[in-house]
């Protein structure tokens, strides 16, 4: 049974501008149109949808699921590709983690060094305006 919009967005649990911004960059084909002239979605634009819903909600940039995507509509994807491409993704994923731990401990340190009390000078914005 064909979809609307709406519901398609729905029941991929997204919102209605998300689906449109994926058809409009061409992660999502187009859909048919009826005769009343409203877009008729069928299940495979859900299980695409879906597809790249989880796939962003895992943190992989929209390049990145564009690629998935050419692997799966090429028909001729094997395991060891998207294997490939999973395993970069968590490479990304551990830079960003230390990254964090990086700023948290910068963080940790420029706030050890303030009073907290109710004063005008403040050594966290004196340390994040420093220009040496």
């Amino acid at each position: 049974m064909p979809l609307r919009r709406g519901e398609l967005a729905r029941r991929a649990g997204c919102n209605i501008e998300t689906v449109r911004y994926y058809e409009r960059i061409g992660l999502m084909p187009n859909p048919t149109r009826s005769e009343n002239g409203f877009r008729s979605y069928e299940e495979r634009h859900l299980t695409r949808l879906t597809f790249i819903r989880r796939a962003r909600e895992l943190g992989f940039t929209l390049e990145e699921v564009q690629d998935l995507l050419r692997l799966v509509d090429g028909g001729h994807y094997t395991c060891a590709q998207v294997q490939e491409l999973a395993l970069r993704h968590t490479d990304d994923i551990q830079r960003k983690i230390n990254d964090l731990h990086r700023m948290q401990r910068a963080l940790k340190e420029m706030s050890a060094q303030c009073s907290g009390e109710e004063v005008p000078k403040c050594p966290i914005i004196e340390i994040l305006s420093e220009t040496s």
